[in-house]
This record gives C-alpha cells, structure tokens and sequence, in this order.
C-alpha cells in the first residue's frame, strides 16, 4: 500500500538548512494497522504530510497503492489524495458552523457524488461512529469523544484505501481514547491500512506493528500479534 525508499526532506532558508527526514525507507502492506512513534521533532509530522500527499519529497522514491507519486504536480497529488486517503487530526478540525451531517458531507463535494450518494454515505458514516441519530448537531453540542468520531465518519466517508490518523486520541480522556481506538480497530479489521502517529505506548502497542522514527529515519521495533479484536457489538453501544 505504501512504500518509501530512500526518502529525505529538507527545508531550507537564507541561513539554515533542516533535514526533517535523511534517507528514510518505510513499507506498509495492505490492510495493516501501524503505530509510528518517535520524540518531538523526529520527522513524524514531515512523514505523515508526504504520506499523505501534502507535501512532496526532497529526493527519494515513494509509491502509495502501486503508484509512483514522488514527483506528482499539486494538481494530481490532490487527487489521489481524495480519492484514496483518509485524515483524522488530534484537533478534529470540524467546522463549527456546519451540522455533523454537513461537517461529514464536505470532502464528498469535491468527489462529483449526486446528492442522493452522498446523503447515504454520510448516513451510514454516521451510523457507523453511533452518532446517526445526532446529524443535526452542531461539534460544540458534543464531547471530545464524539467530535472525534465524526472526524473518523468524515474521513471514511469517500471510502479510502488508506487511513492517516495524527495523534487521533491525543485531546481525548482514557475511557474515550479507548473507544476511538476500538473504532478503528474494527475499520481496519474490515480491510482499510492504518498509519497512526501516536506517543501513546499503550495505543501503539495495540497497533499490527511499530515504527519508530528518529533524527528522521525509520525503524521497525516490534512486530506485534495482530491484536484480537473484537467488533464493536452495536453501534448504538459507542455514543456516550
């Protein structure tokens, strides 16, 4: 699903040159869910912009589903980007002006979706976190926990290959982070590839495998027993 080989990005100004990542090599088969860790400033941030198609590489190779998209136009990155990648932030980035029902629809806009499709993936998006029956909500008229499974509904709701999540339980309490985390626990156990940064041990111990990254290489530290997970047994069982 993901492959990087000899990857290095540098940001350079008049009087200083960063090398966020030197050299990096990092692989992610389909269908897996991994962890990536690493200290504050380790490249984390850098690698998840390129893995998602935000930002390009300085050198390196990097194909995502079989692709080469190394040196794609801003153009042609934003549409492989839409049509097969997936964001959740920690910070959930939800319009705050918009309904959940709205929030979820945004990203489908630019798809070329009829209304009737859309309405029905945000629907069953929503159905799915155990929010359907609050479309009409407004983000401040719910928890943390919950605003955070709208930002999961949204972005699955174009039905991505591939599933990018920051730090997705970092503003959340134990008992909610649990509940995201079983969530996309059971996304990914119905086929969708996971990439989640995360400074949680715990979090990233439930993860198919880890990969830590520091002074902007990668390495793989522990390949787990994929976890037995069990599905979430009703949807209406996750609102709080």
């Amino acid at each position: 699903m993901l492959k990087m080989s000899n990857i290095s990005k540098v940001y350079r100004t008049e009087l200083v040159e960063t090398h966020a990542l030197r050299e990096l090599d990092l692989h992610v088969d389909e269908g897996e869910f991994v962890a990536v860790t690493g200290p504050s400033g380790s490249g984390k941030t850098t690698f998840l912009n390129i893995a998602g198609l935000l930002e390009s590489s300085t050198s390196g190779l990097y194909e995502l589903d079989g692709e080469d998209v190394s040196q794609l136009n801003d153009s042609k990155r934003s549409r492989i980007r839409n049509e097969k990648v997936g964001f959740i932030f920690q910070s959930f980035n939800l319009i705050p002006d918009l309904n959940l029902a709205d929030n979820v629809d945004v990203p489908l806009r630019y798809r070329g979706w009829s209304g009737a499709e859309r309405r029905k993936a945000v629907g069953d998006m929503l159905d799915l976190v155990g929010l359907g029956s609050r479309q009409n909500y407004l983000p401040s008229q719910l928890s943390g926990g919950q605003q955070q499974r709208v930002a999961i509904a949204r972005a699955l709701a174009g039905k991505p290959r591939f599933l990018l999540a920051d730090e997705p339980t970092g503003n959340l309490d134990s008992e909610m982070a649990g509940i995201v985390m079983r969530l996309l626990e059971s996304i990914n156990a119905e086929g969708t590839t996971i990439v989640m940064v995360t400074h949680d041990p715990d979090l990233a111990h439930r993860a198919h495998r880890n990969i830590h990254i520091l002074d902007g290489r990668a390495s793989d530290v522990m390949s787990a027993v994929t976890p037995n997970v069990t599905p979430m047994p009703e949807r209406e069982a996750v609102r709080v």
